[in-house]
């Protein structure tokens, strides 16, 4: 069995059928991670909802801040805006079920595997638990003041809140900027907010934890005071999956935490990308669509 991280699909339906003919995906046998982000900019964000929900449990994918845009419009009474590209998902006849489908969606996930022991050796308790290793994903990242349990509880308060009669409410009041720094003592929509900010918008962030919104670019855009998540140390050796930052374009240089950028830009112009978490290998399929100077974000990216 392989496991396989891809980023961003952003609606680039053709270039992810060619990736998953490439690595030789088997869903009776392998498994998909997707970073989120199934959705909009690109041109068949509705083949991508069908094509990722049709693999069931062969493929688990976060809920990227363009998923939750598509939620807050359809279920929050948001507006589209006219660089997006989801229409068709409202006027399908399975829209409905699609919806269902992705609003379940988590916005972390945790797996942590002890590795196989080989010939006649054997791990004590204590051997097993040093060798573990623990692999998260989500959108955009974690921040490095929080420890993966707490990433965890955090998560699913959204996840629950999404889950219930009062997602609706959620969905409405889930954009905004504030608070832009967290702090465990938050409380109602801003604890919402500060959660779904970080799992999902992080970039750049000071080094007490506060992120910025404005820089939207490769590490070279990072405002003064602050740098990119990743550079900062954590007290763990979990590693880290995760897409939203298609200026990197793969890459993670300084990291001082086992990281990995899944999101190559596909939807704009650049590639699709599927990495072997197993092996580190990396394939990719060149993007089907027009290259873009730069990627422009919108206001709740």
């Amino acid at each position: 069995m392989s496991v396989y991280a891809i980023g961003d699909l952003q609606g680039c339906h053709a270039e992810f059928v060619a990736l998953l003919e490439r690595i030789s995906f088997d869903p009776l046998r392998d498994r998909l991670w997707l970073a989120g982000d199934l959705v909009n900019r690109g041109p068949d964000s509705l083949a991508c909802l069908r094509e990722v929900r049709a693999l069931g449990d062969a493929a688990v994918t976060v809920l990227g801040n363009h998923d939750l845009h598509l939620l807050a419009v359809a279920r929050g009474g948001g507006r589209f805006t006219r660089k997006d590209t989801m229409d068709d998902i409202l006027a399908a006849p399975d829209c409905e079920a699609l919806l269902d489908w992705l609003q379940s969606r988590p916005l972390l996930v945790h797996e942590t595997q002890v590795p196989e022991t080989q010939g006649h050796e054997s791990l004590t308790a204590g051997e097993g638990l040093a060798r573990r290793q623990e692999r998260v994903m989500t959108h955009a990242g974690i921040l490095p003041q929080w420890s993966v349990s707490e990433a965890v509880a955090l998560a699913g308060e959204v996840e629950a809140n999404l889950g219930s009669e009062q997602s609706g409410a959620f969905l409405r009041q889930m954009y905004g900027n504030q608070p832009a720094c967290w702090h465990p003592e938050l409380e109602g929509i801003d604890r919402l907010r500060g959660i779904v900010n970080v799992l999902t918008r992080m970039r750049f962030i000071n080094a007490d934890g506060c992120l910025d919104f404005s820089a939207k670019e490769g590490l070279e855009s990072a405002p003064a005071g602050f740098a990119p998540w990743f550079r900062y140390p954590r007290n763990d050796d979990v590693h880290l999956l995760f897409g939203h930052w298609a200026a990197l374009e793969g890459r993670t240089d300084g990291a001082r935490v086992r990281v990995e950028a899944l999101d190559t830009g596909c939807v704009w112009g650049g590639s699709l990308t599927a990495l072997n978490v197993s092996t580190g290998e990396r394939i990719g399929v060149p993007s089907q669509q027009r290259r873009a100077a730069a990627p422009v974000a919108p206001r709740h990216s």
